[in-house]
């Protein structure tokens, strides 16, 4: 019997393994293994606030590319009301389908087919044949593929002349963590570092949390998502996308002002290149790329990955209201003092600090993807290995097209592969739903043809 085991059952490891049971023959086992013990939505989609929206409409947020409507009939079948594929629904609702879809999985399954583990897996032996996984507790779990599907790691502090503040209560390195936001009198001024999704979602648990006092936002450039709107799409041109970072921007451009002239706006422009954006990001040069990543992610991000209305509405009114404050700067040092923590700031395009005075620091810059610095002990097992590398851009880790492994010789892996967001630097946009679900598929299919040789 051949088996696939997936390391990390969140959201891309968890699609993963639905699209291989469609895709592998019974003899084929899956383990999937996850380190929290909570198997399908990860953490993107495990929150349970209810303001927290999804920022993608539900009619594009099936799991399976061939089943369309899948998470809408899902919906409906719940008495969800507004189940309209224009509907932006909170995160934890799509959660629950995601753990519906693996509970149902596991029903159907035959035994032995699929085998859902507890547990830390330390180090896998890539020169052993099947490969061997070591896990916490002394266990160890044989595969004959193994996939990473490690996610998202929480953001790394930034550099400051008074690092020991990281290791002050006022600090909170993980925004997703049960205790960011404990301790909070509903008055106390609360800086969060970043002014992107996270950043969103944090502020909307503020308020939430009936929280009055002021909430600092500061990134390098104060940049915030934008949001969706319900615009008609331009009349289509059907001209090619250019490939060269120059030529591609002025495109983008001139589309944008014939899509105003008709009528539309710029968000239907950057949604056209959804289903291109994998291949136009493989076709840049890597000079291009660098520019792309030194010069324009801060506006693509936040062009790109955009707030739902409603959403939006809220954080407008929070910054009519003064209580949400958006800067643009670098934080340089903290000043702890009794009961407050100094800021000190320099703002973009001054040479004077300023000050903020606030309560609690969180840090919602977003995960640090340079696997140099990442202490996941896994990661450090097979960096130190020499069995994988970091990509050139220090986005993830190195992988071919078809997800396939990199080692540290530049020679390809027949054995270990990865998925999701750890992939970035070869696809780029590889943390939406539709995006992981195309690739899971993709590699799904890939694993089947192998494990078909194997077998």
């Amino acid at each position: 019997m051949t088996t696939i085991a997936i390391v990390g059952a969140g959201f891309s490891g968890t699609l993963l393994t639905l699209h291989l049971l469609r895709c592998c023959p019974p003899s084929v086992k899956l383990i999937l293994i996850e380190r929290t013990g909570r198997f399908g939505p990860g953490l993107a989609y495990s929150t349970g606030n209810a303001g927290h929206i999804l920022n993608v409409p539900a009619g594009r947020m099936s799991a399976f590319h061939d089943r369309p409507d899948d998470f809408l009939t899902w919906l409906r079948g719940q008495s969800a009301t507004g189940a309209t594929p224009e509907a932006f629904v909170p995160r934890r609702v799509f959660g629950t389908y995601v753990r519906s879809l693996l509970n149902d999985a596991v029903k159907r399954s035959e035994p032995g087919r699929l085998a859902l583990v507890r547990g830390a897996v330390t180090a896998i032996d890539t020169a052993s044949r099947p490969l061997a996984l070591t896990l916490d507790r002394g266990r160890r779990v044989t595969a004959d593929f193994v996939v990473l599907a490690a996610g998202n790691f929480p953001p790394e502090a930034l550099p400051v002349a008074t690092p020991a503040f990281y290791d002050s209560p006022g600090y909170r390195p993980d925004p997703w963590s049960p205790t960011a936001l404990s301790g909070l009198k509903s008055d106390d001024a609360v800086l969060l570092i970043g002014t992107g999704l996270t950043t969103v979602d944090i502020a909307i648990s503020l308020l939430d949390r009936g929280h009055t006092g002021p909430i600092h936002a500061l990134s390098r450039r104060g940049l915030l998502p934008q949001r969706h709107a319900a615009l008609p799409r331009p009349s289509p041109l059907h001209a090619p996308f250019p490939t060269s970072l120059t030529a591609l921007t002025r495109f983008l451009r001139q589309e944008v002002r014939r899509a105003s002239a008709e009528g539309s706006g710029w968000q239907p422009v950057v949604d056209e290149l959804r289903p291109f954006t994998v291949d136009i990001w493989q076709s840049l040069s890597f000079p291009d790329r660098k520019r792309f990543l030194r010069h324009a992610r801060p506006w693509w991000d936040t062009h790109r990955h955009r707030m739902a209305g409603s959403v939006a509405d809220r954080i407008d009114a929070a910054r009519a209201g003064g209580q949400l404050r958006i800067s643009a700067g670098r934080v340089r040092e903290y000043v702890t003092g009794e009961d407050r923590i100094e800021v000190r700031f320099r703002p973009r395009g001054e040479e004077m600090l300023r000050s903020l005075h606030v309560a609690r620091v969180v840090n919602c810059s977003g995960s640090l993807t340079d696997f140099d610095r990442i202490q996941d002990p896994l990661m450090r097992s097979l960096l130190a290995d020499g069995a994988v590398r970091p990509d050139p851009l220090r986005l993830g880790l190195d992988v071919s097209a078809s997800c396939a492994m990199f080692d540290r010789t530049g020679a390809l892996s027949r054995r270990l592969f990865a998925v999701g967001p750890i992939t970035k630097g070869t696809f780029w946009e590889m943390t939406a739903v539709p995006d992981i679900r195309r690739q899971a598929g993709q590699l799904a299919e890939h694993l089947s043809v192998l494990a078909r040789l194997v077998g």
